[in-house]
């Protein structure tokens, strides 16, 4: 089961109903309210790097490859700037999630 879902076991084993609530209040929120959130500091409360990388990275070369890899999933498979946003960042996850898999 936890092959099928792409997880861990401790994950699958950890999933509660806390998730599933975070899940649902999700699905629950409107595009209008996810427009108004500042994610960056809504997530940096949890994530402090997020409060502080842009003063440390520099970011121009990421976001031209970052924009080259959207484009690509627009033009390639004909998809809106949100669905080839929403691709990227789920192919990252699983990028991410593999790394953790072989640490």
């Amino acid at each position: 089961m936890a092959d099928l879902y792409g997880l861990s076991l401790d994950e699958l084993v950890t999933f509660d109903m806390e998730t599933e609530m975070i899940q649902e209040a999700i699905e629950r929120t409107s595009d209008a309210i996810t427009q108004k959130i500042d994610w960056t500091k809504a997530w940096s409360k949890k994530y402090p790097i997020l409060a502080v990388y842009q003063k440390e990275v520099e970011t121009g070369p990421y976001a031209v490859e970052l924009t080259r890899l959207l484009e690509d999933l627009e033009k390639k498979y004909g998809y809106g700037e949100q669905d080839a946003l929403l691709v990227l960042k789920d192919i990252l996850a699983s990028v991410w999630k593999g790394r953790r898999k072989k640490k």
